[in-house]
């Protein structure tokens, strides 16, 4: 080779074997600080601070859960055995009454306490690191009920047939495979008052009439019907949708109550009223 000829080989490969390149040109591909990976930079977090991001967003995952899809609740009383029992915790799913949609005639729906309705042992207060846990929806909160719709609006419940049983807009329902049995003495389905005769209805536009499975200890709807020739009662027997958190779906504690939740399709299929 003479030394007038130049090596071959492009510029970026002299300056690659060269510091300074030919005739001291730098390349500035050579010379420019390398960019830092993504992985680079992860790995170079504090174990506490890696930690704390993934805690935020479990908190973050768990709040947009509570609020926009499911929220668990537990059950206090007995007043929805046998299908549910003191003490379940239980699933609620929400998207079922997005853009419009409302409780159907046999769903078991969580509600907020419209005032008065929550008994002595169904009144829990939550504190605590149990309370942090319920605000983001980790652990059950208090203030609400679990019942059974009976009537959507328009509906008239009455109670009750020679046989004890409910009629709904005039039809007698068959509820044998979801309320409590009687206990000895009472006579009908609707017995939490002191009377198997009463009515409630039309059902207002918005609102729904609850029950619950175990009728001989469950203050529903029918424990706050104003009965004929009651003068001063103000009680309202009807729930706002507006105050339906949610449809149950699942019983997910204890492991032995494991199960899936239905709504009562006895219910759904029957005509609305006239």
């Amino acid at each position: 080779m003479n030394d007038d000829q130049h090596p071959t080989g492009t510029d970026d490969e002299v300056a690659a074997t060269s510091p300074d390149g030919p005739e001291g040109l730098v390349d500035s591909d050579a010379a420019a600080p390398a960019e830092p990976e993504v992985d680079d930079v992860r790995r170079g977090l504090p174990l506490w601070q890696e930690s704390l991001l993934l805690v935020g967003a479990a908190v973050v995952l768990a709040v947009v859960l509570k609020v926009l899809f499911v929220q668990a609740f537990y059950i206090p009383s007995a007043s929805m055995e046998p299908a549910l029992v003191e003490n379940d915790r239980i699933l609620v799913q929400k998207p079922s009454y997005w853009f419009g949609g409302e409780p159907s005639r046999g769903d078991v729906v969580v509600f907020e306490d419209p005032g008065g309705w929550l008994g002595a042992d169904e009144e829990v207060e939550v504190t605590g690191v149990r309370s942090l846990l319920a605000t983001v929806g980790l652990y059950p909160d208090g203030g609400h009920l679990v019942k059974r719709v009976i009537g959507v609006a328009g509906d008239t419940i009455t109670c009750c047939d020679d046989e004890g049983r409910l009629l709904l807009n005039g039809e007698p329902l068959d509820e044998g495979d979801y309320v409590a049995e009687r206990p000895e003495g009472i006579q009908c389905d609707g017995p939490m008052i002191s009377t198997c005769n009463w009515s409630a209805g039309p059902v207002p536009e918005g609102t729904v009439f609850v029950m619950g499975d175990n009728r001989s200890d469950s203050a529903d709807s029918s424990y706050h019907v104003c009965l004929v020739g009651e003068t001063d009662c103000t009680d309202n027997p009807y729930i706002d949708t507006d105050l339906v958190v949610g449809k149950v779906f699942s019983v997910v504690w204890p492991l032995s109550n494991f199960g899936l939740v239905s709504g009562e399709d006895s219910l759904s299929d029957l005509p609305d009223a006239d």
